[in-house]
């Protein structure tokens, strides 16, 4: 896989393009930095909460609502893939929205047909190493810095929902079938992806793979976090409830997009040769 040119550019460090005889274009994804992974993990636990929150809350039941949050997501990756450039108020709605989608994918396989959670996190694992594969052999890299095409978009997409789909069973795995509890979960995601950072920062982990590894273990992370926030303290949570967790992360959500689309702190251009 290739390598972006600075080792450090997945996890943290902003990117802007020089000017002078180049024509930019912009980057449709933001530059990895501190509130990205901020929001990421936000939108994770959202993802959670909400999802539990409509499930048991609309009156739809597991399957109308998975209808719903999908038409819904779909109609906000229209509005994505037409803009010309990377819009927090566009972006980081489709990631909260694929969050919830991705844990409802997993429930209705779980609850509804059935699934273990064994296979069902053997089988998004797999559908998202075909999609870096696909993804790969068609772009030859797995890069989110120069996500400017349509296809690269679509991979990228795609794989953010096997990423969702796969961190939901697997947190759900290790948290509730294997007894290890919310809060321990939290503790070990965490650890997981502390080592991951370390091995970048400090040993060379290729920055693509890095990235892949944290994301996909934040979803997980975020997952844990929504359910001992919400879940009752018999269960192992603190008992806040799906709707007081929900709405709070969203406003911190809300507040630090709004921020993003004033200071443009995560914005990258692309120089191209004119």
């Amino acid at each position: 896989m290739t390598q972006d040119s600075s080792r450090t550019a997945s996890f943290v460090v902003p990117r802007r393009a020089s000017g002078g005889g180049h024509r930019a274009r912009w980057n449709k994804v933001p530059e990895i930095t501190v509130y990205f992974w901020i929001i990421k993990v936000l939108c994770t636990t959202v993802g959670e909460t909400a999802a539990d929150m409509l499930a048991g809350n609309a009156g739809l039941g597991l399957t109308g609502v998975s209808v719903l949050m999908s038409a819904l997501l779909a109609l906000v990756l229209i509005v994505q893939f037409r803009t010309r450039a990377y819009r927090p108020g566009v972006y980081w709605p489709v990631v909260a929205l694929i969050s919830v989608v991705g844990t409802l994918i997993s429930d209705n396989l779980t609850d509804n047909m059935g699934v273990p959670l064994e296979l069902s996190t053997a089988v998004f694992a797999v559908l998202l190493v075909a999609t870096f594969l696909f993804w790969y052999g068609r772009e030859k890299t797995l890069s989110i810095h120069r996500i400017d095409t349509t296809s690269r978009e679509a991979f990228y997409w795609l794989a953010v929902l096997f990423t969702f789909a796969l961190g939901t069973a697997a947190g759900d795995l290790v948290a509730e079938r294997m007894g290890l509890g919310y809060l321990t979960s939290i503790l070990a995601f965490a650890a997981v992806i502390a080592a991951v950072a370390v091995a970048h920062f400090a040993l060379g982990l290729n920055a693509v793979w890095s990235f892949w590894i944290a994301y996909i273990l934040t979803r997980p992370l975020g997952a844990s976090m929504g359910d001992y926030l919400s879940q009752p303290t018999g269960d192992g949570g603190l008992g806040l409830g799906t709707v007081v967790t929900s709405v709070l992360f969203l406003a911190v959500i809300l507040g630090l997009v709004v921020h993003l689309s004033v200071t443009r702190k995560d914005t990258t251009q692309l120089p191209t040769t004119s």
